[in-house]
C-alpha cells in the first residue's frame, strides 16, 4: 500500500491569526525593567500611573512582580505543550544598564516579554519592527538565536529601517487629546516606526492602527515592503492612548471578529460580512501599569475552535464558549502587570496553514 505522504510546512508559516498553532515564541520576564520615563511612555500610560514611572523608570521590576510573573509564563508553557505546540524562548538578557547611540541615550532597556510587540510574522518571513520606544531600541537582540537559526532552516529575515529617533520625532509638548476619535499622536512622520503589534492578520488582508508607536509611514513601509498579495488597511480607533491593536480588534476565526466596544465605532467595511461581537466588560476596570483593563480581549486561538483565556475573565469565558469555542483558561494576572497577555507574549510561528482571502 502506498502510505499518504504528510505535508510538511514551512519552519515558518503563519498568515492569521487561527490557522493550528504548532509552533510559538513565548517571551521571557527575567532581567525585566521599568520603562524610562519619556514623553512616549507619557502619551501612552494612565495619569495616575506617570509618578511611578517618573521615580523609577530604569530600575528592574521587583523580583517578586518577575517571580509571580514567571509562574504565570510556566503555567501556560505546560498549557501549550500539552496541546501540541511547541514552545521556542527568546536568550536571557540584562537591561539595567545604560546604553546610547549618536543622537540619544537611555538608562535601562525593557524586556524580551512580548515578542508580538517586536516581530511580524507574515508567511514565511520574520519582520524585526522598527519600534519608537528609545528603550526597545535594541529588544530584537533576545531573539538573534532564534532567528539565525529559523533563517538557516529557510524563512526569510528581515529587518525594517533602523529609526535614529531623534528628538524631532516626538512631541516634546504633548498633551492628551480631549477628542478621542481625533486624537494628536506623540510621533510625527519623520520616519517609518511600528510595533508589530499594531498588526492584526487574516491572510491576504491585515489590517494596522495608527498609535502613539505606530505612524503613517510605518504603515506605508509595511504595505510596499509586502507588495500587491497584500491589502494593509488602517482601522480607525477611538483611543486616547492607542498602543497595540490587539486590545480593540481580534479576529478569532474566519468570519469571527471580538470588537472593544468602546475602541471600535464602527467595524470596517470588510467585516461586515462577519459575525462581530462586542468584548464584555473585563473582570476588573483596573488598569495595570502598563497595559489597560481591556487587556481581557488579548486572547490566543490555537485554532478555530480553541482559544486561550485568562482564568478570571468569566464574563470573556462565557461569551467565547456561547459564540462556539473551546475555551482553555491559565492564570495570567500577574504577567498583565508587566504591559500584556497571551497574543502580546507570544509570536506563532508555524501555523498549519496556506494563504487565503477571508473577506
Amino acid at each position: 500500500m502506498i502510505q499518504p505522504i504528510e505535508h510538511v510546512w514551512p519552519v515558518v508559516n503563519s498568515y492569521n491569526e487561527w490557522d493550528p498553532l504548532e509552533e510559538v515564541v513565548v517571551g521571557v520576564v527575567d532581567g525585566a525593567c521599568i520603562p524610562s520615563w519619556h514623553v512616549a511612555l507619557k502619551a501612552t500610560m494612565p495619569k495616575r500611573h506617570w509618578d511611578f514611572f517618573i521615580r523609577h523608570g530604569g530600575e528592574p521590576f521587583p523580583q517578586e512582580a518577575i517571580d509571580a510573573a514567571n509562574r504565570d509564563l510556566d503555567g501556560f508553557v505546560r498549557l501549550l505543550e500539552a496541546e501540541g505546540v511547541t514552545v521556542r524562548r527568546p536568550d536571557r538578557a540584562v537591561y539595567a544598564r545604560p546604553f546610547a547611540t549618536p543622537h540619544w541615550q537611555s538608562s535601562s532597556g525593557l524586556y524580551a516579554a512580548m515578542p508580538r510587540d517586536t516581530l511580524l510574522v507574515v508567511g514565511d518571513e520574520i519582520i524585526e519592527a522598527p519600534m519608537a520606544w528609545r528603550s526597545r531600541y535594541y529588544e530584537t537582540d533576545a531573539y538573534r538565536t532564534l532567528l539565525r537559526e529559523y533563517f538557516l532552516e529557510g524563512a526569510r529575515w528581515t529587518a525594517a529601517p533602523k529609526p535614529q529617533l531623534k528628538d524631532e520625532l516626538y512631541r516634546a509638548d504633548y498633551e492628551e487629546s480631549e477628542d478621542e476619535s481625533n486624537i494628536e499622536y506623540v510621533i510625527g512622520e519623520d520616519e517609518p516606526t511600528f510595533d508589530a503589534a499594531d498588526f492584526v492578520r487574516c491572510g491576504t488582508d491585515i489590517f494596522a492602527q495608527r498609535s502613539h508607536v505606530t505612524n503613517e509611514l510605518g504603515i506605508l513601509w509595511l504595505a510596499r515592503h509586502l507588495g500587491p498579495g497584500y491589502h494593509v488597511h488602517t482601522v480607525k480607533t477611538r483611543d486616547s492612548h492607542p498602543m497595540h491593536i490587539d486590545a480593540s480588534l481580534m479576529p478569532l476565526a474566519p468570519g469571527k471578529l471580538l470588537i472593544n466596544p468602546e475602541r471600535v465605532p464602527e467595524v470596517h467595511p470588510l467585516f461586515k460580512s462577519w459575525e462581530v461581537r462586542a468584548a464584555p466588560e473585563p473582570y476588573s476596570r483596573e488598569d495595570h501599569r502598563l497595559c489597560s483593563a481591556w487587556v481581557s480581549m488579548n486572547v490566543l486561538s490555537l485554532d478555530e475552535k480553541r482559544v486561550v483565556v485568562e482564568r478570571h475573565e468569566e464574563a470573556t469565558i462565557r461569551e467565547l464558549k456561547s459564540w462556539g469555542f473551546e475555551v482553555l483558561t491559565c492564570e495570567f494576572r500577574s504577567f498583565n502587570e508587566l504591559g500584556g497577555s497571551f497574543h502580546c507574549a507570544t509570536l506563532d510561528v508555524r501555523r498549519r496553514g496556506v494563504l487565503e482571502s477571508y473577506f
